[in-house]
C-alpha cells in the first residue's frame, strides 16, 4: 500500500512541530494523564518517522553555527577548537544587538565554516565570565581567537563580511587555510 505523499508529508511536518513546541519527543500518557514512556512520532501507515533517528542522536553535537546564551558558560571552555564572536548589550531589545544578530542568522553558514560558536548576553546584572573578561560598555562586538586572546573590540555591529575578513586576518586562521588549500589560495 503506498501513501499519497501530501498526507505523508503533511504527518511527518506535524510530527517535527510536535517534537519542537514539547521539547522533545511526543510522550504517551496512561489513563490518568500522567506522562509515561515516551513513544516515536509515527506516520499513518505505522512507520517511524526520520525525527525519530534524530531524538536517538541527541548526544551528538548539532551542525551548524552555535549561538549560545553567556549565562554559565566560560569561554575558556573552547580554547583550541572554537573562535568566539561575543554579542553583548544592556538589553535584548537595543537596536544594534537587534541588528547584529539579524546579521549573524542570516550568514550563519560562513561563520561555522570558521569554526565560530555565537556568545550573546543581554544582561547588563548578569556576572558571566564573558562580560567580566570583556566589560563592555552598551553594545559590544568582540572577536576571541581560538587561543583564547581578545583579537577586537567593536563598539557596533558588522556585517558577517566584516566579521569574516578579520577573522581570516588571525594568525591561526591563516594556517588553517594553507593546510586546506595548499597552494594558499582560493
Amino acid at each position: 500500500m503506498t501513501v499519497p505523499i501530501k498526507p505523508a508529508l503533511l504527518a511527518l511536518v506535524a510530527a517535527v512541530l510536535l517534537l519542537d513546541v514539547a521539547g522533545g519527543p511526543a510522550m504517551a500518557q496512561d489513563d490518568n494523564g500522567a506522562e509515561a514512556v515516551p513513544r516515536p512520532a509515527e506516520v499513518e501507515d505505522g512507520s517511524s518517522t526520520p525525527s525519530d533517528d534524530a531524538a536517538s542522536n541527541a548526544d551528538e553535537e548539532p551542525e551548524g553555527l552555535r549561538i549560545l546564551d553567556a549565562d554559565g558558560i566560560d569561554p575558556d571552555d573552547f580554547l583550541w577548537e572554537w573562535r568566539i564572536v561575543a554579542v553583548l548589550a544592556d538589553t535584548p531589545n537595543d537596536p544594534a544587538f537587534e541588528r547584529q544578530m539579524r546579521e549573524i542568522n542570516d550568514r550563519a553558514d560562513d561563520l561555522f565554516e570558521r569554526d565560530v560558536v555565537v556568545i550573546t548576553d543581554t544582561d547588563r546584572s548578569s556576572n558571566s565570565p564573558l562580560r567580566q573578561r570583556l566589560r563592555p560598555r552598551g553594545f559590544m562586538l568582540a572577536f576571541i581567537g581560538k587561543d583564547g586572546e581578545i583579537k577586537q573590540r567593536r563598539p557596533a555591529p558588522r556585517t558577517v563580511r566584516e566579521i569574516n575578513a578579520v577573522i581570516d586576518r588571525f594568525p591561526l586562521r591563516r594556517q588553517e587555510i594553507m593546510e586546506r588549500l595548499p597552494s594558499g589560495r582560493d
